[in-house]
């Protein structure tokens, strides 16, 4: 082969590397201020809540951003948003607003180029809300019971999943959704074939169209604003698990990465479920 022609190869293959890398940047985590909202609304509640809370306020003190830990829906108004890179929901279920207008200017942030993260079981929030619903990439649908499994990465490139297990057996719960937003782009999914046998049928009509693997975390660009899921860390231990944290910190770099300053000439929303431009 001729050495000018293996050079062209090399060129190749270099750029295409450079070009399907994931993108992510350096976070001053000093200049970090995080909102972590725990609210919820009627029916169950996580007892992994005070945990998770603890876990980032650990964080925080470790790599030097601010937290703010409130249940209040009240702090949801245009101007208090504005301090936040990121908004953290630890655990939330059911309607966690009050008000359309709180509704409304959680949206507003998001589109002027706000950040979301959302842990376990953030897929079960705000279920009558479609926008929100897309934003996570879907709604509640049913958990298969707490058991050990096997998560695989299946996007062993992205940063949310560097240092992890290619193939991590954990005790968690297998969460499934429906209505699910054609946006997110999973970068870890759950092994069906790994789940109890017990509920094999229940398991299949749950994970339709899927075959053997299922989202377990995944990220989008959503109407203006990052966002990243996780549906891992069921059990309130979870949040002692250094390698859990690692993913959840993982998560969180990511999102603090792609926020910029917020800009709110670009939202747009008047309504709760303005229709997407």
């Amino acid at each position: 082969m001729k050495p000018l022609y293996c050079f062209a190869i090399f060129c190749f293959l270099l750029i295409a590397s450079i070009s399907f890398a994931q993108p992510t940047h350096a976070v001053d985590w000093k200049k970090v201020h995080v909102l972590v909202y725990t609210k919820n609304g009627k029916g169950y509640v996580h007892d992994n809540i005070p945990h998770a809370v603890k876990a980032i306020q650990q964080l925080s003190q470790e790599k030097g951003f601010q937290v703010d830990v409130t249940d209040n829906p009240a702090v949801f108004t245009e101007s208090n948003l504005k301090q936040y890179t990121f908004l953290l929901f630890p655990s939330t279920n059911n309607d966690v607003f009050d008000t359309d207008a709180q509704r409304v200017a959680f949206r507003r942030y998001m589109e002027a180029g706000g950040g979301f993260v959302g842990l376990h079981s953030v897929t079960g929030t705000e279920r009558n809300w479609k926008w929100f619903k897309a934003m996570v990439g879907g709604t509640f649908l049913w958990h298969a019971s707490f058991q050990p499994f096997r998560v695989k990465v299946i996007d062993k490139d992205h940063p949310t999943v560097q240092g992890l297990p290619a193939v991590w057996e954990r005790e968690d719960e297998c969460y499934f959704a429906k209505e699910l937003y054609p946006g997110i782009k999973v970068v870890m999914a759950h092994d069906l074939s790994s789940l109890d046998k017990k509920e094999e049928e229940k398991i299949k009509s749950a994970s339709a169209p899927f075959a053997e693997y299922y989202p377990a975390a995944w990220y989008q660009h959503f109407d203006g604003g990052t966002v990243w899921i996780t549906t891992l860390g069921h059990d309130k231990l979870s949040y002692e698990d250094p390698t859990f944290m690692q993913h959840v910190l993982q998560g969180m770099h990511f999102v603090a990465s792609q926020s910029k300053t917020l800009d709110f000439t670009k939202a747009y929303a008047t309504a709760k479920d303005h229709p997407l431009l």
